[in-house]
């Protein structure tokens, strides 16, 4: 896995710097940063490792890109295509912006200025080959119906696998949303390290998104909801625990699955999903627990036929928490989301992420590294914004002439952020922090 920018762990901005409407740029010029005319550029030795580390995984047969970019070849053909989807920062499709708040993130596609700047090159130039001695190995990638966590991180096969229940979709029709309730199996807590949620191959294509929500039975009825698994959505990896942390899988529990189906006109039948667990061996005791919620904006969401919208939640906690993970959610008309932390003793403000480029096909949770994730401690607020254009302006809107309000339906709007949360204690917190800023020392000092 490629290690992209190690910037610090947050970068303070003013909110003043931070527009009440977000516009989207939809085209970038990468050849004005640079200065001086790079030398010939050739597909085998400058651009093959860059599509290999950050395209072929959509783009190969049989995978969810329109096209492979395997080979020299392929990637010839569609060369003034692929110069202009990254020049404009569509693909790879990563929406979190470059220059603000944190950027050490687990699994970041993003093209630094540098490899948009050579693909541009390459396809200016003439979209030479090379030597063909200069191509690298074959990038070797999971199967299609295969984990990518195994892939990836090398975690071997998921300890539990359970599934849903199976549903046949039907070719057209609206939105269908399929809500079964499934024993895991368990009948001793563990301890989760990490978790993925795996489609079918035909149903890829049909599963807009899927939420998985920890439910347990207590004397024969079901008593409560324990907070969420995960979300799957087009290219969301997975949930990786940090690994000072785990997630507790309590005994006897479940899992609701809330699968949102989009008919796309072809049928599917007895469609299933997977979620895979990775679980400490048993024994094993978390130094601190980590949860996954959903984190809501307040407010009405009523966007006006050609009008733009704002709206913010705020939520704070009674001990210090880490904080590990963003995903931003909304659907067509969203179109930027920020994450911040008020501290109220200092009146400070940081910006933590943000994402001025949403996309709702690709819904990404952004996992910070652990050596930036950031530290909050007790009182402080973490604001979340959101903004909404519901113009002729914003390409992805199909109907600027309607309302639109908080709905399920792709269609309507939401306005929530799922975000994982490492609990600490006051110790706990301390010692991160002490180390966090001994971190920071020495790199200032060049150590």
């Amino acid at each position: 896995m490629k290690e992209k920018r190690s910037d610090s762990w947050m970068r303070k901005v003013a909110w003043a710097s931070v527009p009440a409407v977000v516009t989207v740029a939809l085209a970038s010029s990468y050849g004005q940063a640079l200065s001086q005319e790079m030398a010939h550029v050739t597909f085998t030795r400058d651009v093959a490792p860059i599509l290999q580390q950050n395209c072929q995984i959509c783009h190969r047969e049989g995978a969810i890109g329109p096209m492979s970019l395997i080979t020299y070849e392929q990637a010839r053909r569609y060369a003034p295509l692929i110069k202009l989807k990254v020049t404009t920062q569509e693909m790879p499709p990563y929406q979190y912006d470059t220059d603000v708040g944190i950027q050490a993130l687990k699994s970041d596609m993003r093209l630094s200025p540098e490899e948009i700047e050579t693909i541009a090159q390459w396809v200016d130039q003439g979209a030479a080959e090379g030597d063909p001695a200069d191509m690298p190995p074959a990038r070797r990638f999971a199967d299609l119906d295969e984990w990518r966590l195994t892939a990836e991180f090398d975690y071997g096969q998921p300890d539990i696998v359970v599934e849903s229940k199976p549903i046949t979709i039907p070719a057209e029709g609206q939105d269908l949303w399929w809500e079964p309730l499934v024993p895991i199996g368990i009948t001793a807590d563990r301890y989760i390290r990490a978790i993925e949620v795996k489609p079918s191959l035909a149903g890829r294509m049909v599963v807009h998104h899927a939420n998985t929500t920890m439910s347990v039975m207590e004397d024969g009825e079901l008593k409560s909801m324990r907070g969420r698994f995960t979300e799957y959505a087009s290219g969301k990896l997975g949930e990786i625990v940090p690994s000072d942390a785990a997630r507790l899988l309590p005994a006897g529990s479940y899992v609701r699955w809330s699968i949102h189906i989009h008919p796309n006109g072809k049928e599917v039948v007895d469609d299933v999903m997977s979620v895979g667990f990775w679980l400490y061996p048993e024994g094993y005791e978390p130094e601190y627990l980590q949860s996954l919620r959903n984190y809501r904006l307040e407010g009405d969401l009523d966007i006006a036929p050609h009008g733009t919208a704002m709206t913010q939640g705020f939520h704070t906690w009674d001990h210090p928490v880490r904080i590990d993970s963003f995903q931003p959610h909304g659907h067509l008309r969203l179109v930027a989301k920020s994450l911040e932390i008020f501290y109220p003793e200092t009146g400070e403000r940081e910006m933590v992420s943000m994402v001025s480029n949403w996309n709702a096909w690709w819904q990404i949770s952004h996992i910070y590294e652990e050596n930036v994730a950031p530290l909050v401690p007790t009182g402080a607020v973490m604001i979340l914004t959101a903004w909404y254009d519901n113009t002729e302006s914003n390409p992805h809107n199909p109907d600027p002439d309607v309302w639109v309000g908080r709905g399920s339906r792709t269609a309507d709007e939401m306005s929530h952020a799922w975000i994982a949360v490492t609990h600490l204690d006051d110790e706990g917190y301390e010692r991160l922090k002490a180390a966090r800023e001994a971190q920071l020392a020495q790199a200032d000092g060049g150590g």
